[in-house]
């Protein structure tokens, strides 16, 4: 009796433990997504107006494009990009799914999205 109450307990805190730090590497790779696609995002300049010493801006349908092409290399990955009004600032948001292992044995948890930001400044010298 002792075991067929402790027993399933111990699965379930198992669960927590395997699939809660899953999701938190889940949480990171999307942070780590979004981080490389705005680096990609933010090489996305306005070269005319930069070779003829203008200011240095953000190209905001060439950045989307770049962000779109690096997300578009992987599987289950979408995400938006938003840039600035004053064009040196962009952020790009991505999502992608997390199905936890243990918990969806006891129908706790089903697929579940996940989404990271990032920001990034373009710096000019």
């Amino acid at each position: 009796m002792y075991f067929a109450i402790l027993a399933p307990a111990f699965l379930v805190v198992l669960g927590l433990i395997v699939d809660g730090g899953a999701k938190v590497r889940a949480l990171q790779r999307a942070d780590n997504i979004a981080s490389e696609a705005a680096r990609t995002a933010g090489q996305a300049i306005n070269a005319g107006q930069a070779m003829t010493g203008g200011t240095k801006e953000v190209d905001p349908a060439l950045a989307a494009d770049a962000a779109q092409a690096y997300l578009g290399d992987l599987n289950g990955v979408t995400g938006s990009v938003t840039v600035a009004p004053d064009l040196q600032n962009l952020t790009v948001t991505v999502s992608l799914s997390w199905d936890p292992l243990l918990l969806d044995l006891f129908g706790a948890l089903g697929s579940t999205t996940v989404s990271g930001a990032a920001t990034v400044t373009l710096v000019a010298q």
